[in-house]
């Protein structure tokens, strides 16, 4: 047997890591619990959003978040990997610290962009700095190191802003300008560039697209595509029927066309003269198939969370951790008596004796913001008796918190980073011997089945303990299929230009982001509340997921075949 000597990391590898770490803690602190802040009501510090306005802003925005590396990663390739750190920090510490003192849903969706485009700055230039202090003996086992550190942070800064949510929301903004904050230290007085052939990363912004049209497409293929894109974003927010979108981009993709037929192509021509032009056609196929992936796979931060908050009676677990764990009921499902009791008069001035199960169950979604699920009987007799006086608001929220408490849903979503921590590496090297391909499939297979079971959790009286199941089943999937489809693109790719290619993989990232926010909050709204049918909701998400996978073994056989 050959032994292979591993050359020891730099030391800009350990500072790159660092920041990763507490960089994702600032994120995913804040986005994993983006979806409960942006709809809980403004009397419990959250902004009172509708589920469509949050939908626009967690498709809108990472969206942009996955696409603008492409051009922050040039600029950091030209003007240096420390200026880019520099720049990314101080964008994001002011931004997030600003993300809990605007209410305004405008004011709100500036703030949060300035946090994608410093993540954005960021993104490309510690990817990089890995790539640049790793080489053929230790980048395998470099970016894995890696990969677990992107867990870590997002393992750990959920459970601290859960903790401090419970006090205030504008601490959760806090903290997450603190971690960011906390990276300026590395990012001055330890990271030093690694060394590079500088002659092979002075990429101009004309070569980056130039690149693009090479890898996805011609110019006339991005006039045709970003405006139906912008429209199905303006016709979500705006609350256009979705036929008008759909005739509207049929218009403009006929007269694109009309244009293509009439015009004489030519190298010289301007970019405007030229007929539509697609790149590589295996890999943008590839991309658009792979978006489905995506769509499922985001919706665990963008609709799960405000589900188990609503629907999901998560008592099951509370009587679990009571038993073998009583010292972590109040950090895992803590309450705040006094937020609770102060909304309780509100709610019983809006009770009435006659009140039908629709109007009851909203009572109920304005209830369960404060982490209590308290059943209908017991509502009404609550609510009857708080009007009646025979109960204090302070007796009556003492009662229901010993009674109805409810996990952090952060916790629960939680479970699948702390997985992905201890067995992300034993799963990647048992399914490295077989082929990327079917390994995908049956990877996003598994992960439609976890999602899928997601929607079983509500209505049970092991509601809770039916969503720890399908989030762990949900994670086997993703551990099992994410490493998988960057590995397919080295099949797909031109053999000599592997590396550009899995920059523009990010591309299935950012339409996963924009279309899964979107369907997340148009089927929120209209299937799982005004329907009441949360499990055909989530039904849908795993069809899309299975379309995926049948999709992806149809586009494997014609690539063999073509």
């Amino acid at each position: 047997m050959t032994t292979i000597n591993r050359n020891p990391f730099h030391r800009a590898f350990y500072v790159a890591n660092t920041m990763e770490i507490f960089e994702r803690l600032a994120w995913y602190g804040f986005f994993t619990l983006s979806s409960l802040y942006i709809t809980s009501p403004t009397a419990q510090g959250g902004l009172g959003f509708s589920d469509q306005e949050r939908g626009f802003l967690q498709g809108m925005i990472p969206f942009l978040l996955y696409l603008l590396p492409v051009i922050t990663g040039a600029l950091a390739d030209r003007f240096g990997y420390r200026r880019m750190f520099l720049i990314s920090f101080a964008i994001m510490c002011p931004s997030y610290y600003l993300l809990g003192q605007v209410h305004s849903f405008w004011a709100f969706f500036m703030v949060f962009l300035a946090v994608a485009i410093g993540a954005a700055c960021f993104k490309p230039v510690v990817v990089g700095t890995i790539g640049r202090s790793t080489d053929d003996t230790n980048r395998g086992l470099g970016f894995g190191v890696f990969y677990t550190m992107v867990n870590i942070g997002g393992f750990i800064g959920p459970f601290i802003a859960g903790y401090v949510r419970a006090v205030s929301w504008d601490l959760v903004f806090v903290m997450s300008a603190i971690w960011i904050g906390i990276n300026f230290i590395p990012a001055l007085f330890f990271y030093k560039e690694p060394e590079h052939d500088s002659s092979k990363d002075q990429r101009s912004l004309k070569m980056v697209l130039l690149e693009a049209q090479e890898v996805l497409g011609n110019g006339r293929l991005a006039l045709m595509v970003i405006p139906a894109i912008i429209a199905l974003m303006v016709t979500t927010r705006m609350g256009i029927g979705f036929h008008y979108y759909l005739m509207g981009v049929a218009a403009w993709v006929a007269l694109n066309f009309a244009w293509t037929v009439s015009i004489k192509n030519s190298p010289s021509s301007a970019w405007y003269l030229q007929k539509v032009k697609v790149g590589n056609v295996p890999f943008v196929l590839y991309l658009l198939i792979l978006t489905g992936f995506w769509v499922v796979y985001f919706q665990l931060f963008t609709t799960l969370p405000v589900f188990i908050r609503d629907f999901v009676d998560t008592k099951d677990l509370v009587i679990a951790l009571q038993q073998f764990a009583p010292y972590s009921v109040d950090f895992l499902a803590g309450v705040n008596l006094d937020q609770l009791s102060g909304a309780l008069p509100t709610l019983a001035k809006k009770y009435h004796a006659g009140m039908d199960a629709v109007a009851l169950q909203q009572l109920a979604f304005d209830l369960v913001n404060y982490k209590v699920m308290v059943p209908d009987d017991a509502l009404r007799a609550g609510l009857l008796a708080l009007q009646q006086g025979n109960v204090s608001p302070a007796t009556l929220a003492e009662q229901w918190a010993k009674q109805y408490r409810q996990v952090n849903p952060e916790y629960i979503v939680n479970i699948g980073f702390g997985l992905i921590v201890l067995c992300q590496i034993a799963i990647s090297a048992y399914i490295q011997r077989w082929r990327a391909l079917p390994i995908l499939v049956f990877g996003t297979v598994i992960l439609s089945v976890g999602i899928a079971l997601c929607g079983f959790g509500a209505g049970l009286a092991i509601g809770g303990t039916t969503v720890v199941i399908a989030v762990i089943v949900f994670s086997i999937g993703e551990m099992i299929a994410s490493p998988k489809s960057q590995e397919y693109v080295a099949a797909i790719a031109p053999k000599s230009k592997t590396a550009m290619y899995m920059g523009y993989y990010f591309v299935s990232m950012a339409l996963g982001n924009l279309f899964a926010g979107l369907l997340s909050g148009w089927a929120y709204t209209a299937i799982a509340k005004e329907m009441n049918r949360p499990l055909w909701m989530w039904l849908l998400f795993a069809a899309i997921g299975l379309l995926t996978a049948a999709s992806l073994l149809i586009f494997n056989t014609w690539l063999k075949r073509r």
